[in-house]
C-alpha cells in the first residue's frame, strides 16, 4: 500500500538524533518521500548521515538550529510535512541550565509554528515525551509548554494552516544517553551495574516503535491532539539484571561477579512515569494501538466531528501510569530486546560512558 508521504516534501529536526536518524532512514526507504530535508546543529554527525544516504538524490542535509526562526522559515519553503524532533532531553543537563533548555524546547517549538504557517506548511509533529505529563523537572515542563504551543496555535487559526499534532514518548530503548547503553559498558567493564531505585517502572518502546507513532501521528491527525502509544511497562531492575545474565559472557564475565549498586534518584527524577494524566483522560478517546488526547481549546472544530481510523472508545477512566500497569515479565521482557536487537552492540553508535554521575547542589547552578 502506498505511503501517504510518498509524494511529500518533508523536514526532520534533530536528524541526528535517535529518533531523527530513524525517521531519516524510514522516510527514505520505506516511505519513499519525494523529497527529503533534514537538519542538525551537530556539523560531524550530520556529514556522515549524509554521506550515509547519498544515493538518495531527493535527500539534502543542512547545518540549522531550531532557535534561528529565519533559518527554519527559508528551510521550510515548499515543505509540506515537519517532524520536529530536535530537543534537549537530558534531565540533570536541562536541571542545571533552565533557560538553555527554554530556548531550545520552548522557543524552539515556537519558532517551527511561525516558519510552518509562514510557508503554509500542511502537517507539523512535535515530538514529546511522558515526562511533560505532572511535570517534576525542567525538561519535562518544557516538553509540556511545547505541545501546549502546538495546541494552542492550532486552536487559533481561523481559515488555512497547518495542522498542528504532538505524540508522546516513553522511553526509547537503546538511544544514546538511554539506560541499555550504559548498562552495555558497565557489564563489559565488569560491573558494578548503577541502579537509581529497584522499585522504579518505566514506560519503554523500541526506536522503530517511536518513529511508526511519529509517522502514525501525521496521517491520522486532524489538528490540535496528544497522541500517546500504548506500550509495555517494565522494571528498571528487571532490564539490569536480565542484561548481566545475557551479556556478561559475552565479554568474559560471570553473571554472579558483577553487582547491582544502589545510587538513588537524579534531582527532578519520578519513581514511575505519566503518559496521561486524571485531566486529560476526561477527553481522551482510545484508539487500536494510540490513546488521543484531544484539545481542550476546540476553537477550530468541535469533537463530535473528529472521525479516526481505529477507534475503539471515547472513554477512557484509567490515567497511563507506570506504577498502575502490570509489568512484563523477566522472560517477556528478554523478548522484546531480543526482538528489537537492543542486545547487539552497534559499533556505528558514539562510545558510551560507563560512569553515571549524579551532580550535587553546588554543580547544579546556571552560570
Amino acid at each position: 500500500m502506498p505511503s501517504f508521504l510518498e509524494s511529500k516534501t518533508v523536514l526532520v529536526t534533530g536528524a541526528c538524533g535517535t529518533v531523527g536518524r530513524e525517521l531519516v532512514k524510514q522516510l527514505l526507504e520505506d516511505h519513499q518521500v519525494k523529497e527529503l530535508v533534514a537538519l542538525d546543529n551537530n556539523e560531524s554527525d550530520l556529514f556522515f548521515l549524509e554521506q550515509k544516504y547519498s544515493k538518495f538524490s531527493q535527500s539534502s542535509f543542512f547545518l540549522a538550529d531550531t532557535r534561528d526562526h529565519e533559518k527554519l522559515r527559508r528551510k521550510m519553503k515548499d515543505i509540506n510535512v515537519v517532524f520536529h524532533t530536535a530537543a534537549f532531553k537530558h534531565v540533570i543537563l536541562c536541571e542545571r541550565s533552565p533557560f538553555e533548555a527554554v530556548q531550545t524546547n520552548i522557543i524552539g517549538v515556537q519558532n517551527i509554528i511561525r516558519a510552518a504557517a509562514a510557508n503554509n506548511v500542511e502537517k507539523v509533529i512535535f515530538t514529546s515525551s511522558d515526562k511533560a505529563v505532572n511535570p517534576t523537572n525542567v525538561m519535562g515542563t518544557s516538553k509540556l509548554m511545547g505541545e501546549r504551543l502546538m495546541t494552542a496555535a492550532f486552536s487559533n487559526l481561523r481559515e488555512e494552516g497547518p495542522m498542528l499534532a504532538s505524540t508522546r514518548f516513553g522511553n526509547v530503548l537503546g538511544s544514546r544517553g538511554s539506560v541499555i547503553p550504559i548498562f552495555r559498558e558497565q557489564i563489559k567493564n565488569g560491573g558494578p551495574i548503577t541502579l537509581t531505585d529497584p522499585e522504579m517502572t518505566r514506560f519503554i518502546m523500541s526506536i522503530k516503535g517511536a518513529v511508526r507513532l511519529v509517522i502514525d501521528s501525521a496521517e491520522l491527525s486532524r489538528g490540535g491532539e496528544v497522541f500517546v502509544t500504548k506500550m509495555p511497562v517494565i522494571r528498571i531492575k528487571d532490564l539490569a539484571e536480565i542484561m548481566i545474565t545475557e551479556l556478561a559472557p559475552q565479554y568474559g564475565h560471570n553473571p554472579d561477579n558483577i553487582n547491582i549498586e544502589i545510587i538513588g534518584t537524579k534531582p527532578g527524577e519520578k519513581m514511575y512515569e505519566e503518559l496521561m494524566s486524571i485531566e486529560e483522560t476526561r477527553r481522551s478517546w482510545e484508539l487500536e494501538r494510540y490513546f488521543v488526547v484531544l484539545p481542550a481549546l476546540n476553537g477550530s472544530y468541535a469533537n463530535d466531528a473528529i472521525d479516526y481510523k481505529g477507534l475503539k472508545s471515547k472513554t477512557v477512566t484509567n490515567p497511563y501510569n507506570s506504577a498502575n500497569e502490570t509489568p512484563l515479565s523477566k522472560e517477556e521482557l528478554k523478548a522484546f530486546l531480543y526482538d528489537n536487537d537492543l542486545l547487539t552492540e552497534d559499533v556505528t553508535d558514539l562510545q558510551h560512558p560507563a560512569e553515571r554521575y549524579w551532580p550535587n547542589g553546588e554543580k547544579s547552578t546556571e552560570r
